[in-house]
């Protein structure tokens, strides 16, 4: 076989392959684009046989209960709670740090339970009892027990962290008032302190737990 029908056989096949790239990266297009309109009309034909609509891409009206008090307030669907509470209705306690669930700073409760603020929906929240840190002290002079507790025992440094972690301790302390140091130590693992005043921050917690559950003393 001489070189010129070498370099032909060459010049062919690399066609042939790029030929077959183009194809099927267009087919996979158009695929993708007709799976998308597939599970939209899906999604809206479900929306319509259950009674509801969809909501979005526009605001909508909600109403939340923060501190024992209703907001109203308009959102996009796609508004994180965090975002809601600090850009729309000035509760700032809770710190966008992260915002991807990982270092605890936007920790509010709901219904009880601590809530990465950044990773659930304000629409989701409707209808739930929602508690940030500007709702446990009644005054500067009438601090939570878990807020004073961390002054004594200096849990905070900078601070920025400060308030995700006593909403952390506030609703691990409702649920466990006889821990041991290595309850609270678990109980607080979800909430990053980069200044690490680790031990400040569990000792009032876990004196703040004894003295609600009178004392009793495990571990």
């Amino acid at each position: 076989m001489d070189s010129k029908k070498i370099q032909e056989g060459q010049d062919t096949a690399q066609e042939q392959r790029s030929d077959f790239s183009r194809r099927t990266f267009l087919q996979g297009v158009g695929a993708s684009a007709g799976a998308v309109g597939v599970l939209t009309s899906q999604a809206q034909a479900q929306s319509a046989a259950g009674g509801t609509e969809p909501v979005g891409p526009d605001p909508v009206e909600i109403t939340l209960r923060i501190n024992g008090q209703d907001k109203k307030l308009s959102v996009e669907p796609r508004v994180t709670l965090l975002d809601a509470l600090r850009n729309r209705l000035d509760y700032t306690g809770a710190k966008k740090v992260c915002d991807r669930a990982t270092c605890g700073a936007c920790t509010v409760t709901v219904d009880g339970s601590p809530v990465y603020s950044c990773t659930m929906l304000a629409i989701e929240a409707q209808g739930r009892d929602i508690q940030t840190v500007e709702g446990l002290a009644s005054s500067e002079d009438n601090l939570h027990p878990v807020q004073r507790l961390f002054v004594e025992h200096d849990g905070q440094q900078c601070g920025f962290c400060t308030p995700g972690f006593v909403m952390a301790a506030k609703a691990f302390v409702d649920k466990h008032p006889n821990p041991s140091m290595e309850d609270v130590e678990r109980g607080l693992s979800g909430n990053i302190c980069r200044c690490g005043t680790y031990a400040g921050v569990r000792q009032a917690v876990y004196e703040a737990a004894r003295n609600q559950g009178g004392g009793a003393r495990r571990g």
